[in-house]
């Protein structure tokens, strides 16, 4: 099957992922390789010090790592690290099967997460109502109580005692500031898959950043921000699709 590059979100580490999800994609043939961003969770770059394009260069890196050509998957804001990085990395010589966006940001040329964040498709969202900043260099932190109905509103209670609390911790905002440095519309093979109930990334802002982007398939879950938990089988089932074209 294929080799997936997972790249996870803001205020995240590799444990958000979930074990179900990482060991249910390696039963099904594909082998994973998921880890911590520049500043989260084991990795020791001082949060301080963390910038996009580090957080860009850190996948690069990793997507080095193997000759194999990989498909990279970026989960919120991972969509904006893996859009860095996978133009940097084609734009010298590397070989990328395809980059699938999970409810994630997709953004255009010299845009930032909080552009894209703050435009009218982007209101409303339940990030952006409890997120607690503080500090210089600014720090978020996500209120933990919070965290059920702003990310997970539509994940079983079964599931939900599944979710490891090491992946929630403080994130730097610098990187929400910094716009992408690309070239839009690089050929690179880029899939969608939509929430259609996330309070994270309104529908209307991933239907718009989809369209805005040459997007070659979609997909669409009954999902709240959190799929590889929500709905997971569903999840895997499109990841596969995704592959196999």
């Amino acid at each position: 099957m294929a080799r997936l590059v997972l790249v996870h979100g803001a205020m995240g580490n590799r444990h958000v992922w979930g074990s179900s999800f990482l060991e249910d994609l390696k039963e099904r043939g594909h082998t994973v390789e998921a880890f911590d961003l520049p500043g989260q969770g084991d990795d020791p770059s001082p949060k301080e010090s963390v910038t996009l394009q580090l957080y860009a260069d850190r996948v690069v890196a990793q997507l080095r790592s193997s000759e194999e050509p990989a498909v990279l998957i970026g989960h919120s804001m991972g969509g904006m690290v893996v859009t860095q990085a996978a133009d940097d990395f084609v734009a010298n010589g590397g070989n990328l099967n395809q980059v699938i966006y999970m409810t994630a940001f997709l953004p255009r040329n010299g845009e930032s997460l909080l552009d894209l964040a703050g435009s009218p498709e982007g209101q409303g969202d339940a990030v952006q109502a409890n997120l607690v900043v503080s500090g210089e260099p600014p720090m978020g932190n996500f209120p933990i109580e919070a965290v059920p109905e702003a990310l997970y509103n539509m994940t079983s209670p079964a599931m939900m005692k599944t979710v490891d609390p090491r992946g929630l911790e403080s994130q730097p905002i610098i990187p929400f500031t910094n716009p992408v440095n690309i070239t839009d519309d690089r050929e690179i093979t880029r899939r969608y898959i939509f929430a259609l109930n996330d309070r994270a990334i309104p529908l209307p802002l991933q239907q718009k950043m989809a369209a805005s982007t040459s997007v070659v398939e979609t997909a669409e879950l009954h999902s709240d921000h959190m799929p590889y938990f929500s709905t997971l089988d569903e999840l895997l089932d499109i990841i596969d699709r995704f592959t196999r074209n």
